[in-house]
């Protein structure tokens, strides 16, 4: 065989690549390159809010990258996957994911600021199994709703239920240890795949009414731990105990109206690199963007965020499969929803949850994830429409 004959296959592989009908082209390449800079900007953030007390200063902004780098590959081969093949293995999905959930219950698990939800591995590094859970939980809500009773563009009702029953189990394990914020971000997952799948107004009606219900029980017996009582307490009036339960909210707002309109520079923070805003690098991310970056550089972030959002919708919009449309518009919600928590809770407008700001704060599972839902996003993109 010749060098000539040698180089054929190679060259038709790379010509296949660059087809205008190949899946690299079909990528949504807008949505990459915001998620690529909402995680350039995180790592920034990370390393300035953890120099002045990492271990080599840049330890945590090393694993955070590694982090990334192992979420794209992720990222990268779900995106391969067709979606088709998504909903076939949901329900394996699924169960893996309440595997998890279920392990951190024994003894396996570690409590980490109040939240029993961890696993350790060694190494310095550990999952939490409730951020998979979110994946899990809308592939398998998604499967469930994406079929229609006959005659009919709804769902059928023992679908429905079924749904229910399945959220309804997911959110109890992930409020038993307790995590309150991952609990309200299921609940919307919940509530997403309902709406987007054209249930019944009955059923929206009933969930509602359980969710007032659940609310109900939770303050009459008490349900709540102390931790959590106390951040509500901070929400609704920081001032009450500015050294106290106000102390987080209190430095946060602080931290980003000192940054004005451009911001004090990188690694320039005052409030930053004194350490005066309790787990910056993780939920309290955002207001490191504040001060250092500005009001110019908060929008900027906001911005990428909302690109995000509505490239994922333009997805669930143009796909002709309904479990397609079901897992997009489901991940939009999550992400959205997840997003202004976060980004809310750092102003004052929302109670704090200890959600992390998508794409942006420091973490490993939740990262991961994170990017498993960008490919999810990309694999129904790919295919939406026959080549």
């Amino acid at each position: 065989m010749t060098a000539r004959t040698h180089l054929r296959p190679r060259r038709a592989f790379a010509l296949k690549a660059v087809d205008a009908q190949s899946a690299l082209w079909r990528l949504d390449w807008v949505m990459l390159v915001a998620v690529a800079a909402l995680g350039v900007i995180g790592t920034l953030l990370v390393w300035s809010s953890t120099r002045t007390w990492a271990l080599g200063s840049t330890g945590l902004v090393k694993k955070h990258a590694l982090n990334l780098i192992i979420g794209a590959v992720m990222c990268g081969a779900v995106a391969m996957i067709d979606h088709r093949m998504l909903r076939a293995y949901a329900p394996m999905a699924y169960l893996v994911t309440v595997a998890g959930l279920v392990l951190v219950a024994t003894p396996v698990g570690t409590t980490v600021n109040g939240s029993h939800s961890w696993i350790m591995l060694g190494g310095g590094f550990a999952i939490q199994p409730s951020e998979f859970a979110k994946v899990g939980l809308i592939l398998m809500l998604s499967m469930l709703l994406a079929q229609p009773a006959e005659g009919t563009d709804r769902p059928r009702g023992l679908d429905v239920l079924f749904a229910l029953v399945l959220a309804a189990g997911t959110m109890g394990l992930v409020m038993l240890q307790p995590d309150l914020g991952t609990t309200l971000v299921l609940a919307v997952i919940a509530a997403a795949a309902l709406v987007i799948g054209g249930v019944q107004k009955r059923w929206i009606i009933l969930l509602t009414l359980s969710v007032v219900a659940a609310g109900v029980c939770v303050w009459v017996f008490d349900l709540l731990e102390p931790y959590q009582i106390a951040r509500f307490t901070a929400f609704l009036d920081p001032s009450v105990d500015p050294r106290g339960v106000g102390y987080n909210s209190t430095q946060s707002l602080i931290a980003i109206g000192s940054g004005e309109l451009f911001g004090k520079g990188l690694f320039m923070g005052g409030q930053t690199t004194g350490r005066f805003v309790p787990e910056q690098h993780t939920d309290f991310i955002f207001t490191v963007a504040g001060e250092e970056f500005g009001f110019l550089g908060s929008v900027t972030v906001v911005a990428l965020l909302g690109v995000v959002l509505m490239r994922g919708l333009h997805i669930a919009k143009q796909c002709e499969d309904r479990f397609g449309t079901l897992v997009a518009g489901t991940i939009v919600c999550w992400l959205a929803f997840q997003s202004f928590v976060n980004i809310g809770m750092t102003i004052g407008i929302m109670p704090i949850t200890g959600l992390p700001l998508p794409f942006v704060s420091y973490g490993g599972t939740s990262t991961f994830a994170n990017l498993i839902a960008v490919g999810m996003l990309q694999a129904i993109r790919i295919r939406e429409r026959p080549f």
